[in-house]
């Protein structure tokens, strides 16, 4: 819980200091494990966020439960058994692009962000590649970045361990527009 209340407070911060504050209003984030047994793929696209472009303030979480999988049993194993969403409700990122970048400027823009990444309730520290598009006034982010499911504590039962990669690739795509 002191996790959402950081990250809400956080969020207001951005909103508080001043114009151009740029929202999410669409864009999902997923993650795909490749194992020889089977292929597991989720997708959440209710996802939150903002971008500040004057400092390069960018943060966004996803709940648990919003990631949807093929099949209802992997989602329910997910919750129940990896994630613990009960306990560990969003999965979330707060960080800021280093590179200054003309957002008055359409283009495409590669990126890195330096920030927190914080899944299962564990915080890591990250530096993740990605690109900031501009069209039209507004912005898009896209990344696609590995996780390893040791560095966020969650266990994988020998019983199922060649079920489930032990190296997870995360895409994430998010729109953004100006917050009115």
């Amino acid at each position: 819980m002191k996790k959402i209340t950081f990250l809400t407070l956080f969020l207001c911060t951005i909103v508080g200091y001043g114009q151009g504050i740029y929202k999410v209003v669409g864009g999902d984030i997923s993650f795909f494990s490749e194992t020889p047994m089977e292929n597991i793929d989720a997708v959440n696209d209710k996802v939150k966020g903002l971008i500040k472009p004057a400092t390069g303030d960018l943060a966004f979480m996803a709940t648990n439960v919003g990631f949807h999988f093929e099949k209802p049993l992997m989602e329910e194993h997910f919750n129940e058994n990896y994630m613990e969403s009960d306990k560990y409700k969003v999965s979330s990122f707060k960080g800021k692009i280093i590179e200054k970048i003309d957002y008055s400027v359409d283009g495409n823009y590669k990126v890195t962000v330096k920030g927190t990444l914080n899944i299962h309730g564990v915080e890591k520290n990250r530096v993740i590649a990605g690109e900031v598009i501009i069209l039209d006034g507004n912005i898009s982010v896209k990344t696609v970045f590995d996780i390893q499911v040791k560095d966020h504590k969650i266990d994988i039962p020998k019983l199922v361990v060649k079920n489930i990669a032990e190296t997870i690739k995360v895409t994430v795509n998010l729109n953004f527009e100006l917050k009115k």
